[in-house]
């Protein structure tokens, strides 16, 4: 975000305090931290490392930033770069089966190789444009190996996110622009 409002500020000749651009919530993609949780039936002091994963603690809980407490922990689950990403919100369940966590993306189903080969006389650059979003990237390879078919469709995902009880869908966003490099 640093260097987005830099860019910003740069880009339209303002000082730091004329773009009112602050962050909302922030989330580590790869993090372990030291949580109660419950395990054989008994609370317990545990360390909780999620790779790919977030928390998803329900409302109430006392470790949800103050902000967010009466609607449960912000989950933020990004699509690939052709469809949607989505807010969630905390929900029990996560507590119950997942000690308070929900995946953090939809996951791959190619790997980088094979996406590259996929995408072999395709313009994924124009195909994205076509949807009317804006493209910059850097690399020759960058977009086919990201394209939107080497990930899992993130509105199933969610979907199974939240008929499980880990989440619940708050908002669908839509792409409109982005930066790969």
């Amino acid at each position: 975000m640093h260097w987005t409002r830099e860019s910003f500020q740069k880009t339209l000749g303002l000082g730091p305090r004329d773009l009112k651009m602050n962050l909302v919530y922030d989330v580590a993609h790869n993090i372990a931290k030291k949580e109660r949780h419950m395990v054989g039936g008994k609370e317990r002091l545990v360390c909780v490392h999620r790779k790919g994963a977030t928390r998803s603690f329900p409302p109430g809980h006392m470790d949800v930033p103050s902000d967010y407490r009466q609607v449960g922990q912000p989950v933020l689950i990004p699509g690939d770069m052709g469809r949607s990403s989505f807010v969630l919100t905390g929900a029990p369940g996560a507590m119950r089966e997942s000690f308070g966590s929900s995946c953090h993306g939809a996951g791959r189903v190619l790997s980088r190789k094979a996406a590259k080969k996929m995408a072999m006389g395709r313009s994924i650059f124009e195909e994205l444009k076509a949807q009317g979003i804006v493209v910059r990237y850097t690399g020759r390879h960058t977009l086919a190996e990201e394209m939107p078919e080497a990930y899992k469709d993130v509105s199933r995902v969610v979907e199974v996110v939240h008929q499980a009880g880990l989440a619940r869908k708050v908002a669908r966003l839509k792409p409109l622009g982005l930066i790969k490099g």
